[in-house]
């Protein structure tokens, strides 16, 4: 979400694998040195310690983030993590001992023979795998854009730097030269698209989850241009040499292919942040889905005898950073209502119409006291939306996604509403969206949302999303 820390053994899922293997390799050597040829896991108090092991591994790795930019570490510093991370791993599994007054029956010997044939065996494999991610190319495969912006002069050197040392995953989606006009043009396999007359306009319009600049001394820096970046909530990076007075809320220093960089965004949550919200969503998804199925039961046949056709309606709407999704809803409308749509413009409740709203909609199956009316009254049209969450094109909590008409008469910093996933539920839409007509007051309340964004934050609003649906029933 905005810019998020690395997602540490979550996002390094085969580091932590290997690494399991490696400690019960260790475990099974040292029983064997201590006591011959025997299969550890035979004895009930060491089968069971091969057990403990591996829970203690894992909370070490979770709560150590043990492989938080695993592949950027060089051998000293993968050396001096793999140490410390094995010494907690070790001192933890005495305590565990000492505590449960089982360390009389177990060999210290082994234990520390555990330790030692670990620290070699997982540092010699982590050295190893990276080596292999390297040479295979696996590096550098991930789901989010970047944007280079640089010159014709160092255009061929910053794109090879990238790729070379992708250890982000980035997707280079495009190069943007201040200093020439090449657009149209391929460099290395990346396209020219944009210029600095309208590169705001190409990162308004398109997929562009962050922006990396790297200029020479000679042009200057285009500060004004990087704080209407932040501003429509995309991530830049700035390469530390060329710090500047930003307006992100939060900054850090990073490392982006082989530079230093400074990391401006509106806000940044931590990978453990984005481990709970992702969790939160994937067991909110999976209660939702099964609700769905069973409402599905109620109201297909409902709909299909009021307005014969398919129960589920589908639209491409505009996600995180301008990446496109599909999201799908139950039909509450009419066959012919996105052709009806232009008709009706002009009864839009909101001005300019960056989102489109009516009173009494007759596009709405039955109109409002029809099984349409229904549905929409009560949100259940909304329920299918719990699979895009599940499939993670959006969150339980978030922002409305536009259509791609609306997304198209954006101005720069609508855009910012778009700096996190989508959300079946938000500030706005708890805060009275039938009765807010002004899109501008939409985007302060999403700008206040993403800046403010915590856990319980979101926790608020599933609750009083809660409250105003039970509300309504009771209303009744």
């Amino acid at each position: 979400m905005y810019k998020k820390a690395n997602l540490g053994w979550l996002k390094h899922w085969d580091f932590m694998i290997l690494d399991l293997i490696c400690l019960q390799v260790a475990f099974i050597s040292a029983y064997f040195i201590r006591h011959g040829v025997h299969l550890a896991y035979e004895n009930k108090l060491y089968r069971n310690m091969a057990f403990v092991l591996f829970l203690i591994q894992v909370c070490v790795t979770f709560f150590g983030e043990s492989f938080k930019n695993v592949l950027k570490r060089g051998y000293y510093k993968e050396f001096t993590t793999t140490f410390k991370h094995v010494c907690q791993i070790i001192l933890i599994a005495v305590f565990y001992l000492f505590a449960t007054q089982t360390g009389e029956g177990y060999s210290r010997i082994t234990l520390v023979l555990t330790g030692i044939i670990y620290m070699v065996i997982s540092y010699i494999a982590r050295i190893l795998w990276k080596k292999y991610l390297k040479t295979k190319g696996v590096v550098g495969k991930g789901n989010r854009s970047l944007l280079i912006i640089t010159s014709e002069e160092m255009m061929d050197i910053v794109i090879d730097n990238i790729r070379n040392n992708n250890y982000e995953g980035f997707q280079i989606i495009g190069i943007s030269l201040l200093d020439a006009d090449r657009v149209g043009e391929t460099i290395n396999d990346v396209p020219v698209v944009a210029t600095l007359d309208n590169v705001e306009e190409y990162v308004c319009r398109e997929w562009v989850d962050e922006v990396f600049l790297n200029l020479p001394k000679e042009i200057p820096l285009p500060r004004d241009l990087i704080n209407h970046f932040i501003e429509m909530g995309i991530t830049v990076h700035l390469k530390l040499i060329e710090m500047a007075k930003l307006e992100g809320e939060v900054q850090r220093v990073e490392r982006l292919g082989s530079y230093t960089v400074l990391t401006s965004s509106i806000n940044m949550a931590s990978w453990k942040q984005a481990f709970y919200k992702r969790a939160m969503d994937i067991a909110g998804g999976l209660i939702g889905c099964i609700i769905t199925g069973i409402l599905y039961l109620i109201v297909a046949p409902c709909i299909y005898i009021k307005s014969p056709g398919p129960i589920f309606f589908s639209q491409v709407r505009v996600g995180k950073n301008g990446k496109r999704f599909k999201l799908y809803k139950f039909r509450s409308m009419y066959m012919d209502a996105e052709k009806r749509k232009k008709e009706l413009m002009a009864q839009n409740r909101v001005k300019d119409g960056m989102m489109f709203k009516l009173d009494h909609d007759p596009r709405i199956i039955g109109g409002d006291k029809g099984i349409g009316g229904f549905i929409r009254k009560y949100s259940i049209d909304e329920f299918p939306q719990f699979w895009n969450v599940l499939k993670g094109d959006m969150s339980l909590v978030g922002t409305r996604p536009p259509t791609i008409d609306e997304w198209d008469k954006y101005e720069l910093h609508h855009r910012v509403r778009l700096a996190i996933k989508p959300g079946i539920t938000g500030m706005w839409q708890v805060s009275g969206r039938s009765d807010i007509t002004d899109f501008e007051e939409v985007v302060r309340l999403d700008k206040e949302y993403i800046t403010n964004w915590s856990l319980g934050l979101d926790m608020k609003i599933v609750m009083r999303t809660v409250g105003v649906v039970f509300g309504k029933s009771g209303a009744m």
